[in-house]
C-alpha cells in the first residue's frame, strides 16, 4: 500500500509534553504519546522481571509525541504550524516526520491497546481482544483505526468518567470532535436516546460510524461537521467537548444556544497550565464547573449554566 500519512514527531522534555500534547492535537486527531517519566512510580511494586528490558531502560526525561497527517492534505504545513507554536512556546525540541500507510499505523496500535476501565462501569475493549465482563460493566468496543478516542488517554477516559456520573436515561448528547465515536457510543450505552457525534475530520467520522455498528448503537448518527456549524438548532441536555483548551474558548459563547436548561457540559482535552483559562471564559458565558477532574497534567469539567 502507498505511504498515505506523514508521521510529525517531536522528541521534548517530559515536563513540556502537555504542551506539545496540546499543539500537535491543532493539526490532526491521531496523537501518539511515548512518555516515562512516571514509570518509576508506576512499577512501584512491579516484579523487576515482569516488565520488558526496554522499558525498565527508557529515557525518564524526554517524551515523544507523534500526529499522523494525510498526504493528500498538506503535512508540510502541519510541520511548519508546529514547529513555529513550539518555538514560540520557548520548548526546546527535535521535529522529524516520516511516511507510513494507514495498516502499519493501525496494526503498530495493537500490541499496546488492551482494555481500560473508566469509571466505575464503562470498559473500553478493542475489538480483537478478549475480555470477559462482570454484569455491572457497560463494555464498548473499539477498533480506532486513524481517529483519536481510545480510552487510554487521560482526556478521554475523564471524559467517560463524567459522562457516567451525569448522563441519564433518556437524555440527548452530543460529542463535538467526536474522534472515534467513543464518548457518543459511551452516553448511549449509559442511555442516552439520541446521540450525534461531530467531526470535521471526514476519516474520524467514517472510524465513528463503524464503531457504532460495532456497538451495536444506531442511536448515534454521525456528521462531518466543522464543530458545531452543521448542528441543527435542537437543544441537548449533554454536551461533551474534548479538543483543546483554544477551541473550547472559542466556542464558549456560542455553546449555550444548544444547551437544554438543565443541561451539562463536560470539557476535557486541556492542559493544567490552561484550566483557569478555560473556565474564566466558559464562566463569561454563564457556566459553573460542578465538578473537576485532573490527571497526570490534564483537566476535565462538568459545567451548568447559573442564573437561568
Amino acid at each position: 500500500m502507498a505511504d498515505n500519512w506523514m508521521q510529525i514527531k517531536v522528541r521534548c522534555c517530559a515536563d513540556d509534553v502537555g504542551t506539545v500534547d496540546s499543539v500537535m492535537s491543532m493539526v490532526g486527531t491521531g496523537l501518539m504519546t511515548e512518555d516515562y517519566s512516571d514509570l518509576d512510580e508506576m512499577l512501584s511494586g512491579v516484579y523487576g522481571e515482569l516488565v520488558d528490558e526496554t522499558i525498565l531502560t527508557a529515557d525518564r526525561t524526554h517524551s515523544t509525541v507523534s500526529v499522523f497527517v494525510p498526504v493528500s492534505g498538506s503535512p508540510e504545513e502541519s510541520e511548519l504550524f508546529i514547529r513555529e507554536r513550539l518555538i514560540s512556546e520557548g520548548l526546546k525540541f527535535e521535529l522529524s516526520h516520516s511516511f507510513v500507510s494507514e495498516d502499519d499505523w493501525a496494526d503498530s496500535w495493537k500490541q499496546y491497546y488492551k482494555p481500560v476501565r473508566c469509571g466505575k462501569r464503562i470498559v473500553i475493549v478493542p475489538v480483537w481482544e478478549d475480555f470477559c465482563p462482570s454484569e455491572t460493566d457497560i463494555v464498548i468496543l473499539m477498533y480506532p483505526g486513524m481517529a483519536f478516542g481510545t480510552g487510554t488517554h487521560e482526556t478521554t477516559r475523564l471524559c467517560a468518567e463524567l459522562l457516567e456520573e451525569y448522563t441519564h436515561p433518556g437524555d440527548r448528547m452530543i460529542d463535538v470532535g467526536c474522534g472515534s465515536g467513543i464518548l457518543a457510543i459511551c452516553a448511549s450505552k449509559l442511555g442516552a436516546s439520541e446521540c450525534l457525534a461531530c467531526d470535521i475530520d471526514p476519516d474520524a467520522v467514517r472510524v465513528a460510524r463503524e464503531n457504532t455498528k460495532l456497538n451495536c448503537t444506531p442511536n448515534v448518527q454521525c456528521e462531518v461537521s466543522d464543530l458545531v456549524s452543521k448542528v441543527k438548532p435542537v437543544l441537548f441536555d449533554i454536551v461533551a467537548v474534548n479538543i483543546v483548551a483554544d477551541v473550547i474558548i472559542r466556542l464558549s459563547p456560542d455553546i449555550g444556544r444548544y444547551l437544554t436548561k438543565d443541561a451539562v457540559l463536560i470539557v476535557s482535552g486541556i492542559i493544567c497550565e490552561r484550566a483557569d483559562e478555560t473556565v474564566d471564559a466558559l464562566r463569561k458565558s454563564g457556566f459553573e464547573p460542578i465538578s473537576e477532574r485532573r490527571e497526570n497534567g490534564w483537566y476535565a469539567a462538568a459545567l451548568k449554566r447559573v442564573g437561568d
